[in-house]
């Protein structure tokens, strides 16, 4: 069964937040409508070939952990706790070999992946699947729910320190070329991501075919850079067996426990598997994973570890010191390349999350624009573009090098792969049916690693973790005060409920003038009298030919195909009530949606069809809603947010916004 969101009375029809209640209607009718299937058949379509999916993969979903040897063995040893034998390197290094193996490899390519909602994941999707799972508890669902929208609200913070840190480590590699390009690191940083940030408004169509080549490039270097190390150390491949890792931490209990901090880095991008699942599929993301990617992070973690085995000075910046020296400045050039594709994904992924959360009522409209009339998925949001810049360069200019923003790194994607491994365990158990053992068993050891993970990263928090922590609290308190100031919104619409039908009955017995054309009324709740219509009828005193009383849902799934798109409902005198739904990762384009209708006797004509919003005014006021500063902070928010008309695809030349005054 599935649970809807609703819309909010208050926002013309656009959907509402989870867990808030239907206005009680004075009068409820039977529903004459076909009600429609709402788990759709999957959407079906092209396949493209499996080695260019695999390619793609590589570009998209592996830039970000790709760009982990850049920084992650410096950090294990950059700071003194792990003094330089063979032992210890051998033990650093399998621990490396066995996060990647455990975290990696059996969490999310063996079993995160399979529990896809509807081909899509990521952990909105993931979330949406275990709030189903266990609609029939109603709090459980609601915890699981807050849990999971903090996550989501952590993935800003971590979409700020990894773009940062990415770029800014890899222009770091001119240092190793000449001690005199130091002055110069951070202007150049500052200059490649504003570039990369400005270029978003174009999309990522034309660039995009580039993006697997050069990752595919860069794997193949760092793989080569590895066996050139390993080769002058072949023993070195010992550490491939757990038991170095396991005999270091007997041994070293409590710096293992510190390092682990810095080790969790070498699966930066990890949840990117999973998210990125309903581009590419799970067969090419598991191939590209198994032959490219993880033999390639392991043979140059590997070859670092040979270097510092040679020359423990090498620990200033081990990647880039394993080149010789006519490679540096063409490696600079491939992992600045490189650290922008992942940064690139990531970007991708701000706004494709913030859209989705949008969708499920959780943030205001904010303005979307497609920047692909091909790809329906390719978007761009200017608030979210700049405000992630200048996040990022506040963390630059802040922490000024990688070291220092690797000390920030790590809270919120080892809160965000705890909060997976939850939610897993709940559909695992409520969605697939699997014996309460068999759940434990398969989710405890990711639990206790994760939670290792993230304790060890508590460490961070002064010395700059507090950094994306406080971005992902800021982001969850916005969203918290938007879905309660929506539910306050709908008990005001609640006390104010007209019934429709009773009040197009009443309309009835002594008509207002009829004109031509179509009005189209949108409206939060089905069977209730939209503001819009009452205004429209007290000043105008005329009602139109066609009148349709639209409601927009969004639902728990990513997709709702066209066809299962609208059920209609007459409610005569050619007046109809109609339901549109809405998957959170389709495009909201109402006008094409309510085509539909002409095949169920409703004629729309575009030239002579009119849209009325309601467009509220949000007025705070001492009572017993949220506090003070919340329900200012809410009313503001409603006020910026993006008009609906936009955010429905509407046609601004056919729209009429009639205004109202709300108190909450």
């Amino acid at each position: 069964m599935l649970h809807a969101h609703n819309s909010d009375p208050h926002s013309n029809g656009i959907p509402r937040a989870e867990g808030e209640r239907r206005p009680v209607r004075p009068r409820d009718r039977a529903c004459s409508c076909t009600r429609l299937r709402l788990f759709p058949d999957p959407v079906s379509a092209p396949k493209s070939p499996l080695p260019a999916l695999i390619l793609g993969a590589i570009g998209v979903v592996y830039g970000d952990i790709g760009t982990s040897v850049l920084y992650a063995v410096k950090e294990v040893f950059g700071h003194g706790h792990v003094p330089f034998t063979t032992e210890n390197v051998y033990g650093i290094l399998s621990m490396f070999v066995w996060t990647l193996t455990v975290i990696v490899s059996i969490k999310y390519v063996v079993l995160v992946l399979r529990a896809d909602n509807e081909g899509e994941g990521g952990l909105v999707a993931m979330l949406a699947l275990a709030s189903r799972a266990v609609h029939d508890r109603p709090r459980l669902r609601q915890v699981l729910l807050v849990v999971g929208i903090f996550g989501t609200s952590l993935f800003y913070g971590d979409g700020v320190i990894t773009p940062a840190i990415s770029v800014l480590s890899a222009v770091e590699g001119l240092e190793v070329v000449s001690p005199q390009f130091r002055h110069y690191v951070i202007p150049i940083t500052l200059v490649v991501l504003f570039g990369l940030f400005a270029v978003q408004k174009r999309g990522t169509a034309g660039i995009g075919r580039f993006f697997g080549p050069i990752t595919l490039a860069w794997f193949v270097a760092i793989a080569v850079l590895g066996v050139h190390q390993v080769l002058t150390h072949p023993e070195i491949l010992k550490a491939i067996s757990p038991h170095y890792a396991l005999k270091f931490i007997w041994d070293n209990p409590g710096t293992s426990f510190i390092i682990l901090g810095a080790t969790v880095l070498c699966v930066t991008g990890a949840e990117a598997l999973y998210a990125d699942m309903g581009h590419f599929g799970k067969g090419p993301i598991r191939i590209a994973w198994f032959s490219v990617v993880m033999p390639a992070l392991i043979l140059n973690y590997f070859g670092q570890g040979a270097l510092l085995l040679e020359d423990p000075t090498a620990v200033k910046n081990p990647f880039f010191m394993m080149a010789p020296e006519w490679a540096l400045i063409p490696l600079v050039l491939l992992a600045t390349a490189a650290t922008v594709i992942a940064s690139q994904a990531l970007i991708t992924g701000a706004f494709s999350v913030t859209r989705q959360v949008i969708q499920l009522g959780y943030l205001p409209r904010l303005n979307i624009e497609h920047t692909s009339v091909k790809t329906a998925g390719q978007i761009y949001i200017p608030f979210v573009n700049w405000g992630l810049f200048v996040a990022i360069v506040l963390a630059v200019v802040m922490f000024r090098n990688s070291s220092s923003l690797a000390a920030a790194y790590g809270i919120a994607v080892t809160t965000d792969m705890l909060i997976t491994t939850v939610l897993t365990f709940f559909v695992i158990r409520y969605a697939w049916k699997l014996p309460l053992a068999v759940c434990i068993a398969s989710t405890s050891l990711f639990f206790v690693v994760d939670f290792a993970f993230f304790a060890s990263n508590l460490l961070k928090l002064p010395e700059g973790g507090w950094f994306p922590l406080l971005i992902g609290s800021a982001i969850f308190m916005m969203m918290l005060t938007w879905k309660e100031g929506r539910r306050l919104m709908g008990e005001v619409q609640r006390a104010e409920a007209i019934d429709l039908r009773d009040f197009l009955d009443s309309v009835f017995v002594s008509p207002p003038v009829r004109v031509e054309g179509t009005a189209v009324f949108l409206t939060a709740e089905p069977g209730v009298v939209p503001n819009a219509l009452l205004h429209n009828l007290k000043h105008n005193k005329i009602l139109h030919e066609q009148n349709l009383f639209v409601t927009v849902r969004s639902h728990e799934v990513p997709w709702i195909p066209m066809n299962k798109r609208i059920e209609m409902e007459p409610l005569g005198h050619h007046c109809w009530q109609i339901i549109v739904h809405y998957g959170f990762k389709n495009d909201i384009d109402l006008p094409r949606a309510l085509e539909h209708a002409k095949l169920r006797g409703c004629q729309l004509e575009p030239m002579t069809t009119s849209y009325f919003l309601s467009r509220d005014v949000v007025t705070p006021t001492l009572g017993s809603g949220m506090a003070p500063w919340r329900e200012k902070l809410f009313a503001q928010m409603h006020h910026n947010a993006s008009g609906a008309a936009n955010f429905l695809g509407l046609p601004t030349n056919a729209v009429v916004e009639l205004g109202s005054k709300v108190e909450i």
